[in-house]
Order: structure tokens, then sequence, then C-alpha cells
């Protein structure tokens, strides 16, 4: 039989030797069924040769494959291999894949509240719980050979992102790293760092996608391309001239009412458009469908709106699933939700949701229940669920790739205020189009809306720039756990070997070379002047003091004259004439209203010769102003009355009453001693009468306005450099003052100190000041429930009006939470630190009552009823999160405290129903 294999006999042997080179690697490939790509296999061959890796490639390329094999060598050496991830939905798709392929004896799952074989050889775990198990000094550790870090680009997290720089800062020295991470633009600065840190590390960058994307948008009724070209790679394409044109066609039929004609001028009654209606979600679809574009991820930057799609789609009865998928789709559902209480199921609205997953169509957002969100993930990618109406929150990783991504809008809310999408973000969203293995090709589409222009949408996909940027920042758990590892010198240490002192440095790199040419200017200028450098110094500095005091003694004397006017003003009453001195009013004057104020500088009101009527102020009269006689005014002046004017000016120039000739001089520059010693001073220094003085003046001016901005310069990169050193000491200091780190020996945490190493929150300190104040001594597990709840719980907008708080103990004890945390607010500022968020009491009700053993009906009702908005995906994920810090608070205090064991009877009311149900 001829064979199949095109290669050339030299490539064949190349190959060959490769084999031979990695047997690990040539095993791992034969369990695959595909080849692997360039950038896997560069990955793998240097995990192979003793190499950490750094592998950075696009959404859906196939990353993963080097972690996997990190965790093959694992295996084949009979050492550990944790596999992190930033989500617990990731870590139970991980974990899922991992048990398949290895079965459950070998893999293990840690999440914080989930623990299956953690003893395992392979661990799927989240991120915080290995950066846990570094500060406890697990001993599992020591058999630790390999750490994977997938999605490792999550360090940028403003939140979260400190987890991942602790991590891979205290990993052992014999543990290899396997980074993956999407796409970023300085790829080789945080590989550079990784080598300075953990030793020899392979950067393995690779920005080709494996499935190529087209570009489209909708306008109207349209599906047109974003570019003219043949080929989906958008940077050697044009704009397609037909999206150009249909766009400002149908750009000028919605046009908004204010048109304009030449030079702003209206053009009479403008037309006014019709208003724009984009196409509706069900047209997008079926547009879609006949296509042959589905399954597609809509995002929709709202949970909302994710919703109202969801409910267009069933009541416009789309169908996307057959018969036999319909079926498919009941018994996965049933089986997935089997766990749920069904007396809650009417409350989660399981009947819509299981009616839209049946057509075929779901949403996906945070707000979503969990067995809900985790049933969506497993339809989609079993093709049973073709439109996927979602946040941004899906494209954090969750393997959900789709043959199309739309994208409704091109801005979002951030938290704070409606933003437009980055190119980062762009790409990111848009990175999910395309199966590999599945599709061909893959789709982005953007929806069009009046003011979106196609070369904005050009813009965004042309643009690769996705840079990473460290949001590293000690908080008061590391430096507790920091000082008590390590000391804090050798804690000091580690901090500026994170890569946020490692960006920061180089950030300041520009500006050293800036000072570096600056000092040799400075030098040049110095060779220029003739004669004695440091006497023409010392004759500037003269001249600079004179011209300091000059300015001072007229600030002085105009702060003087001001308040001396101002009291002159005072003193004035109606009737008295008054010289107005200069400007349009100058003359004499009389007053109506002496126009005092008991705040501030008195406004006379006065009437002038040439009947001008109005107030003056203090700057009107550059000295103190003096009654010049006095005529006998009408109880009540009518200044509005011009005969009334009229007769006040004549009377004002009958008195007789002359101007004053001058003003009376006040003393000033020509007094002062000291400014006459500086210009004595001045004209006998010996630089005062040499012929090159202004040119040499010239030259030691420019030095002086250049060492000042070389000073500035330098302040700046002193701040910058060893700036988290400097967070860190004053971190120390704050727990010092409060007795966390004992006083005389900052190297030694105290009791209360060892219990703040064990909380990971964030609001670590504020949870164990409260313990070590009794704040929560004496309260029953419900009521616990509630108070440990303001820590934790975060409003996603403002509430309206006070919390509901249950009765009892809850409010002493709230008041005592929120008084702690505004004296540590106040240390923080004195201290020059990050503010602790401010506790929000808004979920106490809700899992008061929980713990109470309510239904989750009576709950989330009671919640409505009291003008929250609470899902049921919100509150068993604050549940959880509440769960999460009582179990610390336990394992702290321990079962034998009052508090300890109410916090675990909490857990335990707590975890049930619908907050049991589910992995994540």
């Amino acid at each position: 039989m001829a064979s199949t294999d095109s290669r050339t006999p030299a490539e064949a042997y190349a190959a060959s030797r490769r084999r031979a080179a990695y047997p690990q690697l040539t095993r791992f490939a034969a369990e695959v069924l595909f080849e692997f790509d360039d950038f896997q296999r560069r990955g793998c061959e240097a995990l192979e040769d003793g190499h950490g890796v750094l592998l950075c490639a696009p959404t859906g390329a196939g990353k993963t494959v080097v972690g996997e094999f990190a965790v093959h060598l694992a295996l084949a050496e009979g050492r550990k291999c944790f596999y992190t991830t930033p989500i617990k939905a990731l870590s139970n798709q991980k974990f899922a894949d991992l048990t398949e392929r290895y079965g459950s004896g070998a893999v293990g799952l840690l999440t914080g509240d989930t623990s299956v074989n953690g003893n395992a050889q392979i661990v799927v775990m989240t991120t915080e719980v290995l950066r846990n198990m570094l500060y406890a000094g697990s001993s599992t550790v020591d058999e630790l050979a390999y750490v994977v870090m997938d999605e490792v680009h999550y360090l940028a997290d403003r939140f979260r992102g400190a987890v991942w720089e602790e991590v891979i800062l205290h990993l052992p020295e014999h543990v290899r790293v396997v980074g993956l991470s999407a796409t970023v633009s300085n790829a080789e600065e945080f590989g550079e760092w990784l080598v300075e840190v953990r030793g020899d590390t392979t950067v393995v960058v690779d920005e080709h996608r494996p499935v190529p994307l087209w570009q489209h948008m909708i306008v109207g009724n349209r599906l047109l391309d974003l570019f003219a070209g043949d080929r989906a790679d958008s940077d050697e394409n044009t704009i397609n001239p037909q999206l150009l044109r249909r766009a400002e066609e149908v750009g000028r039929m919605h046009a908004p009412a204010a048109a304009r004609g030449p030079r702003g001028r209206r053009r009479g009654p403008p037309p006014r458009g019709p208003r724009f209606r984009p196409p509706s979600r069900v047209d997008v679809l079926e547009r879609l469908d006949a296509a042959a574009l589905l399954p597609a991820i809509v995002f929709i930057f709202s949970r909302a709106g994710c919703q109202a799609a969801v409910d267009q789609c069933v009541r416009a009865d789309l169908r996307l699933n057959g018969p036999e998928e319909v079926e498919a789709v009941r018994r996965i559902v049933d089986e997935r939700t089997k766990d749920l209480p069904e007396g809650d199921l009417g409350v989660l609205g399981y009947w819509e949701w299981r009616e839209a997953l049946e057509r075929g169509v779901a949403g996906h957002h945070a707000g979503l229940l969990p067995a809900f969100k985790e049933t969506v993930e497993e339809l989609f990618v079993r093709g049973l669920v073709k439109a996927v109406f979602a946040t941004e929150t899906l494209a954090l990783g969750i393997n959900m790739p789709a043959r199309t991504v739309v994208l409704e809008r091109l801005v979002k809310y951030n938290g704070e205020a409606h933003v437009d999408l980055t190119p980062g973000e762009y790409t990111q969203l848009t990175g999910r189009a395309g199966r590999r293995g599945i599709d061909i090709e893959g789709h982005a589409v953007v929806v069009w809306q009046p003011g979106v222009d196609p070369k904005q949408v050009a813009g965004l996909a042309s643009t690769r720039t996705y840079p990473l940027r460290s949001s590293f920042r000690p908080g008061y758990n590391m430096a507790i756990n920091l000082v008590a590892q390590l000391g804090a010198d050798a804690a000091r240490d580690l901090l500026e070997q994170s890569f946020a002192q490692f960006q920061a440095d180089r950030s300041v790199v520009g500006t050293a070379r800036r000072i570096e040419r600056n000092r040799e200017a400075l030098q040049g200028y110095a060779e220029a002047i003739t004669g004695d450098f440091g006497d023409m110094q010392s004759y500037v500095d003269i001249r600079q003091k004179i011209s300091a005091r000059e300015k001072a003694l007229s600030k002085q004397n105009t702060a003087s004259r001001r308040a001396d006017t101002a009291a002159s003003l005072e003193t004035l009453r109606k009737g008295d004439v008054i010289a107005v001195p200069a400007g349009r009013r100058a003359g004499l004057a009389v007053v109506v209203d002496p126009g005092l104020d008991p705040i501030r500088e008195p406004r006379p009101v006065v009437v002038t010769e040439d009947r001008w009527s109005g107030p003056l102020s203090v700057s009107d009269f550059p000295s103190p102003v003096e009654a010049l006689g006095h005529i006998r005014l009408p109880k009540h002046v009518e200044l509005r009355s011009p005969r009334t004017r009229r007769d006040i000016a004549s009377t004002l120039r009958n008195t007789g009453i002359a101007l004053p000739s001058r003003q009376k001089r006040r003393s000033g520059a020509n007094d002062d001693p000291e400014l006459l010693s500086l210009r004595r001073a001045l004209r006998s220094h010996p630089s005062h009468g040499l012929a090159e003085r202004d040119a040499n003046l010239r030259w030691v001016e420019r030095h002086h306005r250049l060492t000042a901005e070389t000073e500035q310069l330098e302040r700046k990169v002193a701040a910058t450099t060893h700036s988290l050193a400097r967070a860190f000491d004053r971190i120390r200091a704050l727990l010092t003052e409060r007795g966390y780190l004992a006083e005389n020996d900052e190297e030694r945490a105290t009791e209360h100190g060892r219990r703040l190493a064990r909380l990971y929150s964030e609001s670590d300190l504020l949870a164990a000041e409260c313990i070590r104040h009794g704040v929560w001594e004496g309260l029953t597990p419900p009521e616990l429930a509630a108070v440990v709840s303001v820590l934790v719980f975060e409003a996603r907008r403002d509430s309206p009006g006070e919390p509901r708080l249950p009765q009892g103990a809850v409010p002493k004890a709230w008041q005592e939470t929120a008084r702690l945390w505004s004296e540590l607010a106040e240390d923080e500022r004195r201290h020059r630190l990050d503010r602790t968020r401010e506790p929000d009491a808004g979920f106490a009700w809700p899992v008061y009552r929980w713990a109470r053993g309510e239904s989750l009906e009576k709950v989330l009702t009671a919640a409505e009823a009291n003008g929250q908005e609470l899902s049921a995906g919100d509150f068993v994920r604050w549940s959880r999160q509440v769960i999460d810090l009582l179990d610390q608070i336990r394992d702290v205090l321990g079962k034998a405290d009052p508090v300890g064991a109410a916090a675990s009877d909490a857990v335990r009311a707590l975890r049930r129903g619908v907050v049991a149900a589910g992995s994540t």
C-alpha cells in the first residue's frame, strides 16, 4: 500500500528526531485527535525541556493544550499539578474535562465552597484557593511540580488581579508555571518579568486565529461585510463602500430634527425623519439562521435586556430546535435541575426558562441562577441552544464558542458611566466567534444604530492593542502574611519583585534618560558662563529674593489695603457723600444703602453726580474711604425712578463738597528695610558691574529653570520607584498602631494579627476589628449572617432609602460595625491608604430571613416589596459569599467559641435549597 505521508524525507527525518527528543509529547499527541499547531508544539516542548511557559494566543486557538500537557507530565512523573482558573464556572468545566480523560481518582476540585478529592495528583482550583494554601504553608505544595494559570491576564483585574501575582511570587522555586493568556500587546514585557522572578521561562506568542473571523454590520434590514477585501484579515482591507453608502442612506432617513442650513440658519421647520427602530432580535436571529450563521452569542450589556430579548423570541413563537432536539433539551434540563426544590420553581421562573430552552434560546448573565447558567452552557456546547443573549461576563473564559457573535451596541455601562468599547474589549467579545474543528470561519456582526460610523467599527476590528497592566497592591491580609512568613525586610524585597513594580520602574526609564540629558545640559550652561559660576549664581539668587520680596510686599499691601477699605466701607451710612477715585464712576457719590452683609464684604449702593445708580465694591477704591459730608435722603428711595435719581444727583452737585486733591500715600516697597538691604547687596555684588553680566544672567536663568524641571522629574521617579514598598510600610504602621503587629517587634504578628492573616475578604481588617471588639458576640446564627453580610454585599446601584434591618440585636451590631469602619477610614486617610469599602446593609434582611428558614419566594417577594432589585441568581451569589466569610470566621475562632459556633450554625442554615444546588 502506498504511503500517504506528503512530507519530504528531510521533513520526515526531522519529525522522527523530534519524537525521539520529546517522548512525553509524542505520547500525549497520540491521545488527541488533531494535529498540533506550531505554537502548541513549541509550548509543550519548552515544558518537556524543563522551562516555565507563557503562552499568549487568541480566544479559541487551543491554549489549554499546553496546560493539559503539564497535567500529563505531572502524572508521568508521579508529581502534582494544580490547574488554576479565575472563576468557579471555569474550574468546574476543567474539572469535568480532566475527570473524563484521567478518571475521578486522579483529579480533584477546590473552589472555596466545593472540595472534591483535594489530595489528588491533579487538582483544579480557583487562584484564590492556591494563594490561601501558600499563605497557610500547606505541605501539599512540597510535592507540586506544575501550576497552570489559565486566563493569567486576569492579573489586570482591579479587584482580584493581585492574587495572580501573589501566587507567582510565592510559589517555590522548583514549581514550573504555565501561564495561558489572551493575546496581549506587551507579552514580551510580562515574559521578561516572569524570567526575573521564576527563572527560565519561554514566551510563546501566536496572533493567528485558527478560524478566520469575518466582520459584518446589519444596517436596516441588510447584512453587509465591513471590509471590501476577500480576506478575513481586516488589516489589509478597506471599508466596504456599499456599507458606507447604505449607512449614509439610512442615517439620512433618520436625521435628527434640528437640521440646519448654511451658517447655522434653520431652513424652516426641519424635516424630522421617522424614529429609528433597529431590526428586532427575532429578525436578526432569523437572518442569521437563513445565512447558516447560528449558533450565535448576542451581547447585550444589560441583564434586563438579555431577559427582554428571550421574552421577545418566545412571544414571536421563534423555534430554532426540531422535535428530537427538544427531547434532548428536556432530558438535560431535568438532570441539571433535579436538586432544585419543587416549591421554588415558580419564583425562579423555571417554566418560562425551560420553554425558551426548548425553542433553542437562552439568556446568560451574572443574575442567573447558577444551576440555570450551567445548563445553558452545556446545551449551547451541545448545539441544543442556538442563540444566547449574554452580558460581557460570558467573555471571561467559559468555553462557549459560537459560529457568530453579535454586538447590539458599542457602548456599555462600567458601573459608573456609559463608555465606548475599547479595541481590547471588542477583540475579546468577538473572539468567541468560530468554533475550532467545527467552523471553517467565524463571524462578528455589529447592529447599526444612528451615530455608529462603520469607520469606528473598522477601527475596533483592526486594532489589536490589549496591554496587560498590573493591578497589584499590598493589602492588610497580604501584609500580615508577608511579615509572618518572611519578615518586613524580605517582604519589602518581594514586593519590589512584583510585576506592578516592574512596570512602574520601566515607566520611568524615559524620565530617567531625560534627567540624564538635563544634567548634561546643565553642565553646558555652567561652562558657557564667563567668570565665576558661583558668583553669578549668588547674584541671581539676590535678584530672585528681591523679586520675591517685592511680590510679597505687593500682595501684603493689597491684602492690607483691601481689609482697611472694607472696614471703612462698613462705617458708611445712608446719606454719606464719598469720592469714587477712578473708573467710569469717578467723582462724588451719595450712599443710599450701606449694603452691609454679615458674611461678605460691604457693597454700598450709591447715586453719582451723573445720575448713575448701583453697588460699588472694595475693588473700586485703592485706599480706605472717608465720608466728605452728608445729605438728607427720604426714608424710602425709589432708585428705579429716573426722577428720583435726577433729584438726588442735583442735591449732590449743590452741596459744595469738593473732591480731595490726592489719595493718602501708603507705605510700600521703598520703606521696607529688608528690600532696601537686598538692593544694596545687589549693587555692591562683584557681578553687578561685569560687561558680560546680561549674557551670563541668561545662562544662569536657564540653568535655574532646567534645575527646577530636573528636580521635579527626580521627585516623580522617586515617587514611582519603591512605591509598593512604601505603601507596605504605611500598612505596617497602621497595623502596628492598631495592635495587629507587635509594637516593639514589627516582625511578629499579635493574636489579632494571626486572625487577620486567615481572613481573605475585601474588608479583611474590618472583619478582624469586628471580631476583636466583640461586635458579633451574642448574635443568633440568622443575626450573625445578617451582620456579616454588610462586609461582602455591594448594591449594584444606589438603593432607595435606608435598608431594612431585622429587629433585635442586628441594628446595634450594624451601628457598631459602621462606627468601626468610620474610625478605620479616618486612620486610612491619615496613613494615606486606600479606604476600606463602606459596609452595605442592603442584603441583611434577605439573608436573615433565609437563615431563619423562610422560603425563597417569601425572601424575594419581601425584597421586592422593600424596593430592592434582587434576582434569584444574585441572592444565591451573595448568600454564598456570606457563607464563605462565615466559614472563615468559624475556622479563625473555632467551634468552641460562641461566635465560631454561631458562624458554623449560620452556614448550615444558609446552605440549603437553591443556595446549595448547582456547583458554581
